[in-house]
């Protein structure tokens, strides 16, 4: 064969080869193109009427349902909504594959704390105090912001291809939904299911609504540390190794004082009674006084306290402090009440004295332990964060600026005993000093780390 001049010079090898490949002819383009082609398939199955052929194809079969927990109507879906629904939809295909009749029923929960601030956001822009909208008027708006976003989800989750009964999805405020609830608590009632109880639960005093862990963020907060003594009242050492003692205990946190009802001890800690001989300057205890501490925290508990010279009068273990009994540092201002000690098994000596104060309306150790002994749960803080009416010397104060309140009203007992001559067997605090230390709050509010409420009675549908 003659080469002419407009033959091609297939010299390089993968010219050579390229004539020996025979691929097939197909209609699919070069690019996916899926931007432009995707909604044209999603209309291809919508006008087809895709889904109600699956489930007239389906008659007969074994079903399976997806129970799917649902997202939360408040805004466009991202990344996260994509990796759930499509791994969702792709157990779903594979069971129709498989010859089961699917049904998945797509959902939303409408209630809760992010609708609600989201619509006082558009108060506040509006310079609208919240308090003063008629509740009803404030349940329809949220009620409309989560309809918004129900529907703008709704596309998008079909935009990505994934397959349901859209025309049959459910909402937690769909009225069918909450009369369902409603008759489900009616046979917990009519089956003795149904108590009123208490229960720990983050509280966020600016919102005064209880509040889901995923709603809670943690950031470090400077707090005022204060140690705090408690006169032993009763002891039930053989030896009387408790009399004229002050059991000391450490917190960051002095607004839970007038809430203390218990003290905490490690069963299996060392504990020691200590008697101060000499303290440096700015120090409140008096030489004289005996306090106990766990052994292992000796060291730092004197130079927190500014003790210069000490000796151990008694060493014993934490079993032998089970029935003792405190008095409650602000004895004789309201607060007569007895203080048990109670064992502990949350009780470390990572840091503080090895003794800890349950306020068991503010924590959840502290209303585990104390409710397992019959201690009452005091209502101490309202739902706003101040102090109850009830609460003697303190009625009134936001726990948020208790700290100094508390730390003068505890710094004052210690004085007066000092003055007295008591001041071995006195309640107070002393060793007030900033520390950082990881402390809960609210993203958009603070909280109480507890609160003496089980159901919330304002929630709105």
């Amino acid at each position: 064969m003659t080469k002419t001049a407009s033959d091609p010079d297939k010299t390089d090898l993968a010219d050579q080869y390229r004539d020996t490949v025979f691929l097939p002819r197909t209609s699919f383009p070069m690019r996916g193109g899926l931007p432009t082609q995707e909604p044209e398939w999603l209309k291809h199955w919508q006008e087809s009427g895709l889904d109600a052929r699956l489930a007239e194809q389906a008659q007969g079969r074994p079903v399976f349902t997806l129970h799917d927990g649902p997202p939360y109507a408040n805004g466009n879906l991202h990344i996260g909504h994509a990796l759930n629904k499509i791994n969702k939809d792709v157990i779903n295909r594979a069971h129709r594959m498989a010859g089961y009749a699917v049904r998945y029923v797509p959902g939303w929960d409408c209630h809760g704390l992010p609708i609600e601030w989201k619509v006082e956001e558009g108060y506040r822009k509006a310079k609208r105090d919240k308090d003063t909208v008629p509740v009803l008027e404030f349940r329809a708006e949220c009620r409309a912001y989560a309809g918004h976003w129900l529907g703008v989800q709704m596309e998008e989750f079909q935009r990505l291809g994934v397959q349901g009964e859209w025309h049959n999805r459910y909402a937690t405020m769909d009225f069918s939904s909450e009369a369902a609830i409603v008759e489900e608590i009616g046979r917990f009632l009519l089956n003795g299911g149904l108590y009123r109880g208490l229960r720990p639960v983050m509280w966020s005093p600016v919102e005064k609504t209880a509040l889901a862990e995923a709603e809670i963020e943690y950031h470090d907060h400077t707090s005022t540390t204060i140690l705090v003594a408690f006169p032993v009242i009763h002891d039930p050492t053989p030896l009387h190794a408790l009399t004229d003692v002050s059991v000391v205990i450490w917190t960051t946190t002095p607004w839970t004082i007038p809430g203390n009802r218990a003290l905490a001890f490690g069963p299996d800690i060392t504990y020691v009674v200590l008697r101060v001989d000499e303290t440096g300057e700015g120090a409140t205890l008096v030489p004289g006084a005996k306090v106990l501490v766990a052994e292992a925290l000796v060291d730092s508990f004197c130079r927190e306290a500014k003790v210069e010279a000490h000796h151990i009068v008694y060493t014993l273990p934490g079993s032998a402090l089970e029935g003792a009994v405190c008095a409650h540092p602000l004895r004789g201002a309201g607060y007569d009440f007895d203080v048990p000690m109670l064992p502990g098994e949350f009780v470390t000596t990572e840091a503080g004295t090895g003794l800890v104060h349950q306020a068991p309306a503010h924590g959840e150790d502290d209303f585990q332990l104390c409710r397992a002994y019959g201690i009452e749960v005091p209502e101490v803080v309202l739902a706003d964060g101040t102090y109850a009416p009830w609460v003697q010397g303190f009625a009134g104060v936001h726990v948020f600026k208790a700290a100094d309140v508390v730390c003068e009203a505890l710094a004052g007992v210690m004085e007066r005993a000092n003055s007295t001559g008591k001041a071995p067997s006195a309640g107070g605090a002393w060793a007030d000093c900033p520390l950082l230390s990881a402390f809960m709050a609210f993203s958009r509010a603070h909280h109480l780390p507890c609160h003496a409420a089980m159901v919330h009675p304002h929630g709105w549908g």
